[in-house]
């Protein structure tokens, strides 16, 4: 099976930014010898795919942090957490709708679990935290492959979502009483807190059958 770790845009893919990072060196030689084990021989993801995935979740980003930034203004961080409830994946199906491309949010550890990982997704996680512990730039990061499910070629990528200052509020190690909560009210096998900033909180993940 082929597959390919995306550090920046896949068209300033070069080789000496897997030399830059031993670990990715490292990775790539695994990769390689998967392909070359393999019995099937996958295509490579095409750019125009990793490019309208790039835009989906943007788009994805952008729209959800719009929707969060106006509850917090109707009604403050306890209104926040219930939009988040209530209107994250609806905002994703609409994104999904517009581009063809079935995207959404995912972590190894939920708030809502209709977000879990796949197998794939769960995999992808251990190559981002790698690539982070090696120091890999975080903006840079992405990965892009071509799988095989049940004979179809499906094209799959992930971005990591690092956690930043102000998502801390809700997803940090120090969460207030009351946001607290407001979280357990409306999640009730939440375990999306303990994250300190700049760890992989989750992942923008995306899937097309081609």
């Amino acid at each position: 099976m082929r597959e390919r770790f995306v550090i920046a845009c896949y068209h300033k893919w070069e080789e000496r930014q897997i030399m830059k990072y031993p670990i990715l060196a490292g990775l790539a030689s695994v990769l390689i010898l998967g392909a070359c084990g393999s019995s099937v021989e996958m295509p490579e993801p095409a750019y125009e795919d990793i490019s309208a995935a790039q835009s989906a979740a943007g788009m994805l980003q952008e729209r959800l942090q719009a929707r969060l930034m106006s509850a917090m203004q109707e009604g403050g961080i306890e209104e926040a957490i219930t939009a988040c409830s209530e209107d994250a994946l609806e905002i994703s199906a609409e994104v999904s709708a517009e581009t063809g491309l079935e995207i959404g949010r995912t972590s190894l550890r939920v708030r809502n679990p209709a977000n879990a990982p796949d197998a794939w997704e769960t995999e992808r996680f251990a190559v981002f935290e790698e690539a982070r512990a090696s120091g890999v730039n975080q903006m840079a990061m992405q990965y892009s492959e071509v799988v095989d499910e049940e004979g179809s070629h499906v094209f799959r990528w992930m971005k990591p979502i690092f956690l930043g200052e102000f998502c801390a509020t809700c997803h940090g190690t120090d969460i207030s009483p009351e946001v607290q909560a407001a979280i357990d009210a409306v999640y009730a096998d939440d375990q999306a807190t303990g994250f300190e900033v700049g760890d992989i909180r989750g992942a923008f993940t995306v899937r097309r059958p081609l």
